[in-house]
């Protein structure tokens, strides 16, 4: 899948302009409704993406330094989530707007004038300039769920899915190693129905093990915002069947994923 950071960049701003607008009509005390992110409220969702899109700057300003930083939260298992999004509980929310708002403008400006192939540390394995903003992008999109879901409104899948779904797919080695597990050497097909009718698909067609259905449905089970049970997709071969039990996008500690809906 050939990106473009501008491309990336672009569709960054789209969707964070979508999940803005929501967070713009909340009233103070909205920000403290619970989402469907255990012990996390909606201003915990917003702070844990401007913390985030902070510590991205910080690996393109000062990489060895982060580097060092991020080895050392990893191994001491003090990258904690949790731990973060309590630092910020007292901040108001108009203040956690605008915080929001600075950091994803310094983020987008800063990346903006990277090379697209200049590799970035991170708090997994490092990443090209471009991987790194994608990341960003389905961090909104994940993290934008949980705050749609909590206020009840709704949002059409887009185009920009297929940006959530390449990085599902490329982090299948780190799913199995965060875990301590062994990377399966079977490869997996992936073919999504995508919102436009388009059809998108990683790997070898004619491999054992695969799983296809609707891009939506995929990219919510890796963000892991919904339980397989509760997707359409179709899962053959044993590594398949695995991998989508634990598949997770995102850096960082085994995710907990989210029990069923039913």
């Amino acid at each position: 899948m050939a990106v473009n950071i501008d491309h990336v960049a672009g569709d960054l701003a789209e969707e964070t302009a979508e999940l803005r607008a929501v967070l713009a009509g909340l009233d103070p005390g909205d920000w403290e409704r619970p989402t469907p992110s255990e012990g996390w409220a909606i201003r915990d969702q917003v702070s844990h993406l401007a913390y985030f899109d902070e510590q991205a700057v910080r690996s393109t300003t000062e990489p060895e330094r982060f580097a060092a930083e991020a080895r050392r939260l990893v191994e001491t298992g003090e990258l904690d989530p949790d731990k973060i999004a309590a630092q910020y509980r007292d901040m108001p929310a108009a203040e956690l707007l605008t915080w929001f708002d600075t950091a994803r403008a310094e983020l987008i400006e800063v990346f903006g004038r990277l090379d697209p192939a200049v590799r970035v540390p991170w708090y997994g394995p490092p990443m090209s300039a471009v991987s790194s903003l994608t990341a960003r992008l389905m961090e909104t999109w994940a993290h934008g769920q949980d705050v749609f879901d909590t206020v009840g409104a709704s949002r059409a899948p887009t185009a920009r899915l297929r940006h959530v779904a390449h990085i599902g797919v490329r982090a299948l080695p780190f799913s199995y190693l965060v875990r301590g597990l062994a990377v399966p050497e079977a490869p997996v097909w992936v073919e999504l129905a995508a919102p436009d009718g388009q059809t998108w698909t990683w790997g070898p067609a004619d491999a054992e093990n695969a799983v296809r259905g609707p891009a939506l449905d995929f990219c919510l089970l890796v963000t892991q915002r919904r339980h397989l049970d509760d997707l359409t997709l179709e899962v053959t071969g044993p590594v398949a069947t695995e991998w989508t039990s634990f598949a997770q996008a995102f850096a960082g500690a085994p995710g907990p994923g989210r029990p069923p809906l039913s």
